[in-house]
């Protein structure tokens, strides 16, 4: 399949004709293309990566360009024979390819017969080199390729070839009612009674598979804990919220508890009395994923009975956002974020409580700022996400977190995050940094920018120190999307809550403003992903002039206010602007942003 060269270059141009892009998007996206060299991205990845570029009018674009044809599908109504007829032609390719062309999102879909019978295959990208292998290594040498959308794709794939899970499959095949047959439970904490339990292959497959859909259902965390005597419950959190996934009855809670230490690392399985965290790693779907384990022993009813609650944290580094404007921030609070980081000094703190994104928010600035020319050291307890261009310094128990961090003067810095500024100590470390020279980035929990301002003052930064070292400060919220398939008006019995959130009727008769729906198969009732709200307290003159004045106490309204005249918005009118752009709902608005 030869690709004309000459076409390939003018995806960029054409883009912009289509004012699908802009010439200073592509600009820079060339150049990354270029720093990434021989074997990095295609430029059509990039844009809708790093870009946050809508796929399908990208990659759509690619394809008018090499004249391939387009097919629109409604997955939903296939016919029951043509499903049928994929899944033959599926079977008939090695497993190995077979896993690859799908991973890749290439599905040969339909073989036309006649003289010379051709395979219909379908991609959302046209110039994937993986399609080479069709002819290749299948028995199939005569091939038309056709552009599909992706989600179209996704669904297709979803439906003729779904994913399976080995170890689901392997717990369904098990008479799970003889899992607990005696009901003295004086001896279940006994080792040889929870290793008879664990021995059953059922509560190994049971976390192997639960671990397995945590990935591919895009979930945070998972949860583990005790359902009454002898049941555990698994929820999922998604979205932000905690759904019960599976619930395992007839299982004692120590046993899998067990089986959980027993297959993580950095955990005592025999011991129940004490707090633990250790980790695990997997390979799901070819891609190596980390688990952060976190363990602590829990009460019940039956005060012998040793159970712990486990929280298994998901760090898929597929997920980690790269490209800072895709973080969805406003448009001011994008400005002052990108001007703040174009300093080659100060410091940048990101706050919210836990949950609300700040990681993501650090690692899409680190991103942002990485240069091959700059020396980015970080010192995070633990280390979540792997960052290429950074040396990301490992806590032991011979270098403390503290410690970690006055090594980082001495080994020649220009840009540094600390994970998390924890105390006094910590604080005055990273403003020592800022101080010094050094662009700092950091979290900090607190529930508004201003109050972080009075935070750091009451840990003994003085107000002159604040003033000068800060460049801005972000209070963030992660708010859950509404479903674009099945949202709805705000139906007249809630206008009354959406106008004391601060909505107009005017905001309502529009049209614009949503609930969530029903619920969809696309979505988790009625919402789907997040998005962020936030305030960006930007230090300019009049800020820390005001923070100056304030020599034995801060004054945090004195700051809001000038801030919210300079065009920073609250909390509360960001999630307005949020519920006006039909992304999120009034509920979410009062939630989320209930302390503004």
């Amino acid at each position: 399949m030869g690709l004309d060269l000459e076409a390939k270059s003018r995806l960029g141009d054409v883009l912009i004709l289509k004012n699908i892009i802009t010439e200073e998007i592509l600009s820079e996206a060339l150049e990354r293309q270029a720093q990434e060299g021989t074997y990095g991205r295609k430029l059509g990845n990039i844009l809708v990566s790093d870009f946050g570029i809508d796929h399908h009018e990208v990659f759509s674009t690619l394809a008018e360009i090499f004249a391939f044809r387009s097919i629109s599908i409604e997955p939903s109504k296939l016919e029951s024979n043509k499903i049928k007829h994929a899944r033959d032609i599926l079977n008939k390719i090695n497993d190995n390819v077979r896993k690859e062309l799908l991973f890749n999102n290439i599905l040969p879909f339909q073989l036309l017969m006649g003289a010379r019978s051709t395979l219909i295959v379908l991609t959302c990208d046209v110039t994937n080199k993986v399609i080479e292998k069709i002819a290749q290594q299948t028995e199939f040498k005569r091939y038309e390729v056709i552009y599909c959308p992706i989600k179209v794709l996704e669904e297709l794939i979803q439906l003729i070839s779904p994913q399976k899970n080995e170890f689901l499959e392997l717990l369904n095949e098990v008479d799970t009612s003889s899992l607990v047959e005696e009901e003295d439970h004086s001896q279940v904490d006994s080792d040889a009674a929870i290793d008879e339990e664990m021995n059953k292959s059922l509560l190994v497959n049971l976390f192997e598979g639960c671990l397995m859909e945590a990935v591919r259902r895009r979930a945070s965390d998972i949860h583990i804990i005790p359902y009454k005597k002898k049941g555990v419950d698994f929820h999922f959190r998604i979205d932000s919220k905690l759904q019960l996934w599976h619930r395992q009855d007839n299982t004692q809670p120590e046993a899998m508890a067990a089986v959980v230490k027993d297959r993580s690392t950095g955990i005592d399985r025999f011991e129940r009395a004490t707090a633990q965290d250790g980790f695990a790693q997997r390979v799901i779907d070819g891609h190596l994923i980390r688990f952060r384990v976190s363990i602590i022993p829990i009460t019940s009813e039956e005060f012998e009975r040793n159970f712990e609650s486990i929280v298994i944290r998901v760090i898929d580094d597929r997920n980690v956002v790269t490209d800072l404007k895709a973080l969805g921030f406003q448009e001011k609070a994008e400005a002052d974020f990108l001007k703040a980081l174009s300093h080659s000094k100060g410091m940048v703190l990101v706050t919210g409580p836990t949950g609300s994104g700040k990681s993501t928010t650090l690692m899409a600035a680190l991103f942002h700022v990485a240069d091959p020319s700059k020396n980015i050291l970080t010192c995070e307890d633990p280390v979540e996400y792997m960052i290429k261009a950074a040396r990301q310094i490992k806590i032991s128990s011979k270098l403390s977190f503290d410690g970690a961090i006055r090594a980082i003067l001495r080994h020649d810095p220009d840009i540094v995050l600390v994970g998390e500024i924890r105390d006094a100590k910590t604080a005055e470390i990273a403003v020592k940094l800022s101080n010094t020279g050094h662009l700092t980035l950091s979290t900090l929990h607190t529930n508004d920018a201003p109050a972080t301002v009075s935070r750091l003052f009451k840990m003994g930064i003085e107000p002159f120190l604040l003033a000068n070292v800060i460049s801005i400060i972000i209070a963030q919220r992660l708010i859950r999307k509404l479903c674009p398939e099945c949202k709805r008006p705000i139906s007249k019995r809630n206008y009354e809550q959406a106008l004391a959130v601060g909505l107009t009727q005017e905001d309502l008769d529009s049209g614009k403003c949503f609930e969530p729906g029903p619920g969809c198969k696309k979505c988790n009732q009625g919402y789907k992903g997040r998005t962020n709200i936030c305030e960006a307290l930007y230090f300019s003159p009049e800020v820390k002039s005001a923070i100056l004045q304030n020599q034995s106490d801060i004054d945090e309204d004195q700051i809001r206010k000038i801030a919210e005249s300079q065009g920073m918005l609250s909390m509360r009118v960001s999630g307005l602007y949020r519920i006006r752009e039909g992304i999120t709902s009034v509920e979410e608005i009062i939630y989320s942003a209930s302390d503004d």
